[in-house]
């Protein structure tokens, strides 16, 4: 059986979206993100955390279901990374607090999602 990481862990997170490209444009520009196109429906995320093997995917829905678990990523420089959120045309929209163990700010992308970054 091939190792594709710790027992239990999470492995992969699919991330539905409206617009595709404006997905892959968003995610690019805001965090650095490659992908992986596998049709009009479906890409695979390259976050580079994993060298070339894929984190997610950014899966094309007609209606998006907001709410559910929230993704936290990690920046070594949460000032930078609230701001190319910005500039990528996220809305941040809980600014940079801070939290037990560290900082954090919250956004939603394009298709409505609720994510958060945090750094030390």
């Amino acid at each position: 059986m091939a190792d594709s990481g710790a027992h239990h862990g999470i492995d992969y997170i699919e991330i539905p979206v409206l617009d595709m490209e404006a997905a892959k444009a968003f995610y690019g520009a805001a965090f650095g993100w490659r992908f992986n196109a596998y049709g009009p429906d479906y890409t695979g995320i390259v976050d580079g955390a994993r060298g070339e093997r894929e984190a997610g995917g950014l899966r094309r829905v007609d209606e998006v279901v907001t709410g559910g678990p929230l993704v936290i990523l990690y920046s070594d420089d949460l000032e930078a990374s609230e701001a190319a959120v910005r500039e990528a045309g996220g809305e941040v929209v809980a600014p940079i607090f801070a939290f037990p163990g560290g900082r954090r700010f919250e956004l939603l992308d394009p298709s409505g999602h609720r994510l958060g970054v945090w750094g030390a």
